[in-house]
């Protein structure tokens, strides 16, 4: 049966190596992987070492990549209005970028409202509001929770979030260590649909440290924790999901090794753990 997911890698799994971006796109080419996620501050040091935007565009089209999304960050949901101004200035920066990248998105995670408890419909015209410059940008910013934090910890609320802005373009960037952390169950990607999910962030983590005790550093390859993977994909296909499983981990054991290695570690992992949901070999 064929495989209905994109595999992508997200850079942050390679951070330790110290590679510049052109060479972390490399790096996904030769791996086998479909797309590449960098992070905004990388496209950044790239720009400032003489390179542009067309050219970045060019070079990972040439290496048969897509771009799913740029990490970046921006405070879209600040309750101080300068602030929030500043961090929608940001978001317009970074919206463009994805543009001229074509890049369909970018990630809004709750950047500076992690120590406190934002409202969500108060996040709901925020995130609406950010929305509107993607509009004018010509992408769009796409919701991401993170478990450790006060606001947008869960899946749901971030879905929440999506639904009620009412905007075509509204979605969700989910992750499976960050439903762990924050406890969404991941059951609850059985209610979520193709329009919903703007990508996944695919991932593992061990049975100790306890739950609320984990970091970004604990995570681990797919298949290599205790996260009921396997019935996740196959959820995911259920609900229609055809979008990139993108592998972001920051392991700093991984970071000490092999670039390539890891990379190729990385897509075999998830490859073997979407044949076992789709059937193959059983």
């Amino acid at each position: 049966m064929r495989n209905p997911f994109g595999s992508c890698l997200n850079t942050s799994t390679l951070r330790g190596q110290g590679l510049s971006l052109p060479e972390l796109v490399d790096v996904a080419a030769a791996a086998g992987y479909d797309g590449i996620e960098p992070w905004v501050r990388e496209i950044d040091a790239y720009v400032d070492g003489g390179g542009t935007l067309a050219d970045l565009a060019r070079y990972v089209a040439d290496k048969g990549l897509a771009i799913p999304n740029l990490i970046g960050f921006f405070e879209w949901a600040v309750d101080d209005p300068q602030r929030r101004a500043a961090g929608l200035a940001e978001a317009r920066r970074n919206l463009e970028m994805a543009a001229v990248l074509g890049c369909p998105r970018v990630a809004a995670p709750p950047f500076g409202v992690t120590d406190v408890s934002v409202p969500l419909p108060a996040l709901v015209e925020r995130y609406r509001v950010l929305l509107g410059v993607g509009d004018e940008a010509g992408a769009a910013p796409m919701v991401e929770f993170w478990g450790a934090s006060r606001t947008l910890s869960r899946l749901g609320e971030a879905v929440y979030v999506a639904m009620e802005s009412g905007h075509r373009d509204a979605c969700v960037l989910a992750d499976i260590f960050h439903m762990y952390r924050g406890g969404s169950p991941h059951s609850a990607l059985r209610l979520a649909g193709p329009a919903t999910l703007g990508l996944l962030h695919i991932n593992d983590y061990p049975a100790q440290p306890p739950r609320e005790a984990l970091t970004d550093a604990d995570r681990v390859y797919p298949g290599d924790g205790v996260a009921p993977l396997v019935q996740a994909l196959r959820d995911l296909v259920a609900v229609g999901y055809s979008g990139m499983l993108s592998l972001e981990l920051f392991n700093q054991d991984y970071w000490a090794q092999d670039a390539l290695a890891v990379a190729r570690m990385g897509v075999a992992k998830v490859g073997a753990l979407v044949s076992q949901a789709m059937g193959v070999g059983a």
